[in-house]
């Protein structure tokens, strides 16, 4: 779509952020209203993970992810909802004990971690395309598995976005479109500089554009202060751009962000490249998204 852009808010994450910033969203209530301030501010669609609103740490409650989104949909604000499909992935290696994993490792199921987006219905979801190291920490996502909610999320109409953080995850993506559990125009995104995947710079995002189909929509995100260095690159070569506190808190060098700032930065910083956001109805006919009301 010709100088039109989609981008998206990645409102909260799971990460242990809002010590660091108090604006990072907590409960069902603070994440619905950033992720309906972004769109007001020009995101097109919300990226949302569920937190427990005691401990702020994240939460699997489905009753949780289900006030985000029906506020949202209750809003007069219109953004596409896009819910996480990560879930339970966190494995934390003990010596102790190497097989049941160590203090704080969090693992679901295929079918748990599909449970939101299978029961909610939003218009998109994200599919991480792989396991990773985070720092100390492996996220499990393994090809099985994988194959497994690729499956549930093409049942349920539900767009997924296919999260790539390193090249590996670009070849197992393809091998999802290959197999036929992708419908459509796939929508990858690029998740770099997260440490040990991909690193945030052009050449790796040139690298995994060049290596996804023809037919493909693509995004990426750098985390922390590559953010914005990130968005500007993926506008320029022609890909989408995504923002948000679950990737970067800062505005400005020791100055916390609240979601709708950076919205609204990379609203401008698009704007001097002759770019502007798609609106959800836009990026609706774009990414030829189902469920635009969803829920049971």
């Amino acid at each position: 779509m010709k100088n039109k852009v989609l981008l998206t808010s990645a409102v909260t994450g799971a990460g242990d952020t809002m010590k660091k910033n108090p604006h990072v969203p907590v409960t069902p209530k603070e994440i619905a209203e950033s992720a309906i301030e972004s769109a007001k501010a020009g995101a097109t669609v919300a990226h949302v993970h569920a937190r427990d609103p005691e401990t702020g740490g994240i939460s699997h409650n489905l009753e949780h992810y289900r006030e985000i989104v029906d506020r949202i949909r209750e809003s007069e604000t219109d953004v596409i909802i896009n819910i996480t499909s990560g879930g339970g992935g966190d494995f934390i290696p003990s010596l102790q004990t190497p097989a049941a994993g160590g203090n704080g490792t969090d693992m679901q199921t295929p079918a748990e971690r599909h449970e939101p987006v299978g029961e909610l219905l939003p218009e998109m979801c994200t599919l991480d395309c792989g396991s990773t190291n985070f720092g100390n920490m492996i996220y499990l996502s393994p090809t099985d598995w994988l194959r497994d909610q690729a499956k549930m999320i093409k049942e349920s109409g539900v767009k997924p976005e296919l999260e790539c953080f390193d090249t590996g995850h670009i070849r197992f993506a393809n091998q999802l479109v290959e197999e036929g559990l992708i419908e459509g125009d796939p929508m990858f995104q690029f998740c770099l500089g997260i440490p040990w995947g991909a690193a945030a710079d052009a050449e790796t995002m040139m690298y995994m554009k060049n290596r996804i189909p023809k037919n493909a929509h693509w995004s990426a995100f750098g985390i922390g202060r590559m953010q914005m260095p990130m968005a500007s690159q993926a506008a320029m070569l022609g890909g989408n751009v995504r923002v948000g506190l679950e990737d970067n808190i800062y505005l400005s060098k020791g100055v916390v962000a609240k979601n709708e700032q950076l919205v609204d930065k990379a609203v401008t910083m698009l704007g001097g490249l002759d770019l502007e956001p798609m609106t959800p109805q836009e990026a609706r006919e774009y990414l030829n998204l189902r469920n635009p009301h969803g829920g049971k």
